[in-house]
């Protein structure tokens, strides 16, 4: 009897642990998340992003850097597991971040607790399909933040919505109507609703991962459709 007793004080007390620890880990990530969102840009960051694209406004490098926070929102979200950039111009803006090592490596350390690496990758294309569960996750992520149904969206986010909206060259062009988009054979827009079944690969209409052969926007371990991912 005491040794049941025993054994019983044992498992309530490791539930009882194991329920503090998790209520730890959401706490610091709402924290960290908190954080990605107020973070302020380094001094001249953006500037750099509009000499980048000639022509961009501030309110258009806001736009892009509002892009950039939900993809970090995104990694965390995802539990730091590997994730893709979707947008060209989002990527851009990364790249101009990770210049600033000391402000990026701080970054980094504060919203994820690990260096958020970026390594060059290969834009998927319809004669090399490969998973696509990196760029899934950003998506599934970025829908639950603006309350889209994922599976059968209306509209896309901001995320996947940029690189149309300010008519980036050679970027990556996302409609949210699947049935639209075979019927017409689209060879270069991606079906967004489809990154939401685990079967899908990165073509919409046919077509490739995105409206350009190749890029070198990046990847992860697990590589994705204009990359960046964990280490």
């Amino acid at each position: 009897m005491m040794m049941t007793l025993t054994i019983l004080i044992g498992v309530v007390g490791v539930i009882a642990c194991f329920g503090g620890y998790k209520v730890w880990i959401d706490e610091q990530r709402l924290r960290r998340a908190e954080f990605i969102r107020r973070y302020r840009w380094p001094r001249g960051l953006l500037d750099k992003l509009a000499a980048h694209h000639e022509g961009f406004t501030r309110k258009e490098t806001a736009l892009v850097s509002e892009g950039l926070r939900q993809f970090f929102l995104a990694y965390l979200n995802s539990g730091l597991r590997d994730v893709a950039m979707p947008s060209q111009v989002a990527d851009d803006l990364w790249h101009e971040f990770i210049l600033y090592t000391r402000d990026y490596g701080r970054f980094c350390n504060q919203a994820f607790g690990r260096f958020l690496h970026h390594t060059p990758a290969v834009a998927l294309r319809e004669d090399a399909p490969r998973d696509n569960s990196a760029l899934r996750r950003v998506w599934l992520q970025c829908c639950q933040g603006e309350n889209i149904d994922p599976e059968r969206p209306t509209r896309l986010p901001l995320l996947f919505a940029l690189d149309a909206k300010l008519k980036i060259a050679n970027g990556f062009v996302y409609v949210p109507d699947c049935e639209e988009l075979r019927r017409s054979g689209d060879r270069g827009t991606q079906c967004a609703g489809d990154f939401a079944h685990q079967s899908s690969s990165c073509s919409g209409g046919g077509g490739g991962c995105s409206s350009n052969d190749s890029s070198d926007s990046g990847g992860g371990d697990g590589g994705g459709c204009g990359g960046g991912g964990g280490d």
